[in-house]
């Protein structure tokens, strides 16, 4: 909101919101259909919430102020790599960062998701972003001031050959579990 206003703070709310002005969309991944919500000049509260992990929580109670609580983005628990984890090959291949990044793409991410999941700034995120797309893995889409990261069908044929390699080692016996 400091550096990029209104505009800048909506359009970088995270992977499950849109802003196409005067539209905010929110993803609601388990909802059938789509529903819209009219302000008719009333004011929308947005509160961040670090309980939710899930999706989006509107309430519109056509005689409240509308509500819309959403989850914080939480970091992830790093845990080390293990022999059958299917990233391990592209860890090999692409390295820790990149291959995190690749994965991390898989759902949609912005540049400062990923920089969370590999553990690094976002310039350095960024720049694994930028070497990711000229290779043709991913493909990027600016909204606002925020840039949202999404495979090519060439990035999920990597990750998908990395998975079906790691399952085809361990059903092999190749690779031990412990």
């Amino acid at each position: 909101l400091l550096h990029g206003g209104v505009e800048g703070m909506l359009a970088g709310l995270g992977s499950m919101f849109r802003w196409c002005p005067p539209v905010l969309e929110v993803a609601y991944p388990r909802q059938t259909q789509d529903r819209d919500l009219y302000l008719n000049g009333r004011g929308l509260t947005l509160v961040p919430s670090y309980f939710n992990w899930g999706e989006p929580v509107a309430f519109a109670d056509p005689g409240l102020p509308p509500v819309l609580w959403y989850s914080l983005v939480h970091e992830p628990v790093a845990r080390p790599l293990r022999e059958e984890d299917p990233e391990r090959s592209l860890v090999n291949l692409l390295g820790r960062a990149r291959a995190v990044a690749l994965r991390v793409a898989a759902g949609g991410a912005t540049t400062g998701e990923i920089a969370r999941a590999a553990g690094v700034s976002a310039s350095a995120a960024s720049r694994h972003a930028t070497v990711l797309r000229d290779a043709g893995l991913i493909t990027t889409a600016r909204h606002g001031a925020a840039v949202l990261h999404t495979l090519t069908p060439a990035g999920a044929s990597v990750l998908r050959a990395a998975r079906s390699a790691a399952g085809e080692a361990a059903a092999d016996g190749r690779v031990e579990l412990s």
